[in-house]
């Protein structure tokens, strides 16, 4: 008798006969998809016995060489771990080889096969489960903001907006909301969406940015949070590997342009209880939600400033905190108020929700929502208070106080009690590590700017 692993790659093989190889994928410290290629031939085997891959994988810095810090290279031999599908995740993905490929999402385990410490995706269903344990599900909905930009660099070496498929003309203005631009660029997003409707991925809108060339796209809301992150990054691969074959490349880069606004990942995220009902929305109908809202809004704000390094994984990151671009600079919240860090839509109150605006999209979607809960977990817990609501513009009202500093940001994360303690300190011993040594790596750069400035007037 096969297992139902088993039974998915053998129905998965048998309704796509023209798949001849599959990615097995899983999300380092920084949200990059890797792992291994394998022909289908081996496919089975996969459901069956796993694959093996370094522990080390979650010791990678962006440029992919092993942070020996983390303690998870050389130090234990650079040791293989056990890998095993997530089931429902193996698709095709249309864009790559004609529709021959497929792609699969694997899990690291530990030696007893249970989930391994450093894997995002096992963070976050730790925080899952501590939710439950509560008797609440976390509805979310994620959205991911990218720019398209042109495969070649301008005269200094730098990124510059792509040029319109139907104009030949490269965007200059911002045109939030434009219809005529998201015509300019039909045939791209409509090979995203069939795409994600092939991969079984929960779209919503698309909608045109406020920068040359930046583009949103929304997922629908759903309360499997594991699912939505699963389908937040593969999303993210999806989008990249269309506009290649489009002629162009997509980023998710925080701050791809030092004028323009930045790539945000937003999240709206209400809990609901074992009967399905909205407990952020109050039961008298008050249009400003209940008390289990106003415990969620002060526990996302306490840890917020200690949680930036999560939100905020790299150097580029940093540069996206500008006033006067929407993005949060203190913490605080309001309702329907898009200046505060935490945005309490208008609509009916069922759907009373939080949207967590701080976030670039270059996070990892995982370690991002497994804040969030330990961060709504911490002020139920607690039974915390916020302040009172912002209204009006916040940028004049309030002083900054989220830091714009790796550095700090880092010591925050890594003198958080509570974080540790929800996140584990195994994982935080490592992430910490990991950014550290990419920050270190970092500032061995000297940029042009400091040419310009400082070689010959100093």
């Amino acid at each position: 008798m096969s297992t139902p692993g088993v039974d998915e790659a053998r129905d998965f093989l048998q309704r796509h006969p023209e798949i001849d190889s599959v990615d097995l994928l899983i999300s380092d410290l920084n949200g990059v998809l890797r792992g291994k290629r394998i022909p289908t031939d081996n496919l089975e085997k996969a459901f069956v016995s796993g694959i093996a891959l370094p522990g080390s994988v979650f010791a990678l810095d962006i440029t992919g060489n092993t942070v020996e810090e983390t303690g998870l290279g050389l130090d234990i031999g650079d040791r293989d771990q056990i890998c095993r599908p997530v089931p429902g995740s193996l698709m095709v993905a249309p864009w790559q080889r004609d529709g021959r490929h497929a792609q699969l999402l694997m899990s690291m385990r530990d030696d007893d096969d249970g989930p391994f410490f450093a894997d995002p995706r096992n963070v976050l269903a730790d925080q899952v489960q501590r939710l439950a344990d509560r008797g609440f599900k976390a509805v979310v909905a994620l959205e991911l903001e990218f720019y398209l930009v042109d495969r070649a660099r301008d005269e200094l070496g730098m990124a510059q907006p792509c040029k319109s498929p139907a104009s030949g003309e490269r965007a200059k203005e911002s045109q939030l909301y434009s219809i005529s631009e998201l015509d300019e660029y039909a045939d791209f997003l409509e090979e995203v969406h069939a795409a994600a409707k092939t991969q079984q991925l929960p779209l919503d809108t698309a909608l045109k940015e406020c920068a040359p060339g930046q583009f949103e796209i929304n997922l629908i809301h759903g309360d499997d949070v594991l699912k939505a992150c699963d389908s937040a990054v593969l999303l993210k691969r999806l989008i990249k590997g269309v506009a290649l074959r489009h002629g162009f490349e997509a980023t998710f880069m925080a701050k791809p342009y030092g004028g323009e606004a930045g790539n945000g990942m937003h999240v709206h995220m209400s809990l609901v209880d074992q009967n399905g009902d909205n407990v952020f929305a109050d039961p008298d109908e008050n249009p400003h939600g209940s008390r289990l809202l106003g415990n969620a809004i002060a526990g996302l704000m306490e840890l917020m400033p200690a949680s930036m390094a999560l939100f905020a994984p790299n150097l580029n990151s940093f540069r996206r905190f500008q006033p006067g671009l929407y993005v949060p600079m203190t913490p605080c919240w309001g309702y329907d108020n898009r200046s505060v860090a935490l945005r309490i839509p208008s609509g009916a109150n069922a759907a009373r929700r939080v949207e967590h605006r701080v976030a670039g999209a270059d996070a990892n979607p995982y370690l991002l929502l497994a804040t969030l809960l330990a961060s709504v977990l911490h002020g139920l817990a607690s039974d915390l208070t916020p302040p009172e609501a912002t209204t009006g513009n916040a940028y004049r009202q309030l002083t900054p106080t989220l830091t714009n500093s790796w550095s700090q940001a880092l010591d925050l994360l890594e003198d958080s009690a509570v974080l540790a303690e929800a996140l584990g300190r195994d994982f935080l011993k490592v992430f910490v590590a990991n950014r550290r040594a990419e920050r270190e790596l970092a500032m061995q750069s000297v940029s042009r700017l400091e040419y310009d400035w400082y070689l010959r007037h100093v």
